[in-house]
């Protein structure tokens, strides 16, 4: 799955923004990304939102157990890949019917963070037991709410092309041709919310995070790490 946002949308991460000046490297265009994304896979679904936003997924080579898949809903557009080992629960606490999927799943839960304010967002995120990550982008806001499992077992990442978009995609080497150093992974049990601020750990939401400088020859420009011991919030 890939999503990109222009600086109308968010603000490009410092931390990647120096990453990228450290040590120079080639990147591409926004554009660029999304037609390389979309021509490696032949099956792929592209959604361009308005001005500043891309969305776009594939079935192909995805995981039986963690599968991608997309929704909108009163302007709300998400893309998931994963699986929820508590829905059965959580449809009963959001009112759904039996046949909603987490996608849709998700979008109540944001919809119940944007609209029952102040309802923390650690809470929702921390709510969802299971492996998974996903990209929100609310259309009717210009908002952008980004997560990602505690263990990380749903591989996702996030840099800054050429003309200064911010791209997540859980494909490395598609970013990496795009972004160049500026890039990291996106740090598990976190969230990125353009509403509340910024990146923030759910499972210990008064923790700093800071991003770590990468090593020239290291892959990424910098790693993001929570400090602090993990706790779970949704459970406090």
């Amino acid at each position: 799955m890939l999503g990109v946002f222009s600086s109308a949308i968010v603000s490009p991460p410092e931390e990647l923004v120096a990453a990228g000046s450290r040590t120079p490297s080639p990147k591409t265009t926004s554009t660029t990304l999304v037609n390389r994304f979309l021509q490696a896979n032949s099956s792929a679904v592209s959604v361009q939102v308005g001005d500043n936003a891309q969305l776009a997924y594939t079935h192909q080579n995805e995981s039986f157990l963690q599968p991608r898949s997309f929704a909108v809903k009163d302007e709300i557009f998400c893309l998931f890949e994963g699986a929820l080992d508590n829905l059965g629960s959580l449809r009963q606490q959001y009112g759904l019917a039996k046949s909603a999927n987490e996608v849709i799943l998700v979008i109540e839960a944001y919809k119940a963070l944007r609209d029952r304010a102040p309802y923390p967002a650690n809470h929702v995120v921390g709510h969802l037991s299971g492996n998974f990550a996903f990209i929100v982008f609310d259309k009717s806001t210009s908002s952008l709410f980004v997560a990602s499992d505690q263990y990380g077992k749903v591989p996702l990442y996030w840099g800054i092309t050429a003309d200064g978009y911010v791209a997540f995609a859980d494909d490395a080497d598609l970013l990496k041709g795009a972004c160049g150093k500026s890039l990291a992974s996106f740090p598990q049990g976190c969230f990125y919310s353009t509403t509340v601020g910024g990146l923030r750990s759910y499972e210990n939401p008064k923790s700093k995070i800071t991003a770590v400088p990468a090593e020239e020859e290291e892959f990424w420009g910098a790693t993001f790490k929570v400090e602090g011991p993990a706790v779970l919030a949704a459970t406090e």
